[in-house]
């Protein structure tokens, strides 16, 4: 049945669908519909759905960690401070292989920031965000129904690179309503089912290790400390890289469109690329749903046809610099900072960068009296 459903709605039926069993949280806006809806949905569903409101973000990932490692899907969701403070646990679950699918609904910061404003501040602190070295996977619908699908393939990712997954989100998609049948795309759902035995059910010779330390995992020093061993690092580390560099291979998940004809590519994602939908006549669009890790070669082989690459995003430039890495040429920017997606604020920066202007907006002057919030288009 066709039903007007929210974002965040749609981001938890798909984890349902993916055969999510646990979900911790704690409340923090734009995300805390997940968290509602996970609760009721646990009043109703309590023998086969789980749910805890934890006293703070730090807690609630190390109790999706916990349900995981005894055999659950388990998720959670926040915005940019509570995805700041479960980093440490982040980092852990990379370093011990914990399936687990963490929803980021972005919003402006750094810190407390703007709360009810939409932004895509976290795209690096995604990737950076914990010590050490790992490589994360992470999906950013624009979209209800592609918050579905996406979601379910998070899911299905976390599972299979044995590693936590981040579906990213905005204020702006989290809260958008569309009318979909999540009926049918559940009925069609590929899902991949949990095959690492929960805690304490290892297969006889093959121990697991939980401790965030190295330590050697095989041989004759097995559970022993590694920590001065840099040849075992190397053989646990490019042993994880790979395999989770392997399955983002499975989800080149771009699209590609506008017109493709034109010598100016747009990049964008999340909201960004339906506010600018209005531009699609006159430029290219390619917009990357994986955002981790980077789609290189498709970036490489796109922008190969276009004269001009602009990347626009609601942060001052941080998916643009991994374009310039990626396709090793310079590209223009247009950072959409403060909450302002608009199409004013998009055609304006567009407009600005192409003409040889610089990234930055003009910055208007401080007001001598006091007024009301500025709108979030340009000014005339």
């Amino acid at each position: 049945m066709r039903k007007l459903i929210q974002g965040n709605e749609a981001v938890f039926r798909g984890a349902i669908a993916a055969g999510a069993t646990y979900y911790a949280g704690y409340p923090i806006s734009p995300s805390t519909e997940i968290l509602n809806i996970a609760s009721a949905y646990a009043a109703a569903h309590h023998r086969e759905f789980n749910f805890l409101q934890a006293e703070d973000e730090i807690a609630s990932a190390n109790a999706v960690i916990g349900a995981s490692l005894a055999g659950a899907k388990a998720f959670s969701a926040t915005s940019g401070p509570g995805f700041s403070l479960m980093q440490e646990a982040i980092g852990y679950a990379q370093k011990v292989g914990v399936p687990s699918v963490f929803v980021d609904v972005q919003r402006v910061g750094p810190a407390t920031g703007m709360p009810t404003m939409p932004g895509q501040g976290d795209i690096m602190q995604v990737k950076w965000g914990s010590s050490g070295d790992y490589t994360p996977l992470a999906f950013y619908p624009n979209g209800v129904e592609e918050s579905f699908r996406v979601t379910v393939q998070a899911f299905n990712a976390a599972e299979e690179s044995r590693s936590p997954v981040v579906l990213l989100s905005d204020t702006f998609v989290a809260h958008l309503n569309e009318v979909v049948d999540l009926d049918e795309l559940v009925a069609s759902a590929e899902v991949v089912p949990r095959s690492l035995p929960p805690l304490a059910q290892h297969e006889a010779g093959s121990p697991r290790f939980f401790a965030g330390v190295l330590m050697y995992e095989s041989g004759p020093s097995a559970g022993e400390p590694a920590t001065a061993d840099a040849d075992e690092y190397l053989r646990q580390y490019y042993d994880a890289k790979h395999r989770h560099v392997e399955v983002a291979k499975r989800y080149p998940l771009y699209e590609y469109g506008w017109n493709r004809e034109a010598e100016v590519l747009i990049v964008c994602y999340g909201i960004v690329s339906r506010v600018a939908s209005p531009l699609s006549e006159d430029y290219a669009l390619f917009r990357p749903i994986r955002i981790h890790p980077i789609l290189d070669d498709e970036l490489r082989e796109i922008t190969a046809s276009h004269r001009e690459v602009v990347v626009i995003e609601a942060n001052d430039g941080q998916y643009a610099d991994m374009v310039e890495l990626a396709i090793r040429r310079e590209v223009k920017r247009v950072p959409l900072l403060g909450g302002r997606i608009s199409i004013e604020a998009v055609r304006d920066g567009v407009e600005r960068v192409l003409g040889g202007g610089p990234s930055e907006p003009p910055i208007p002057a401080a007001a001598a009296e006091r007024v009301g919030p500025s709108p979030l288009e340009v000014a005339g």
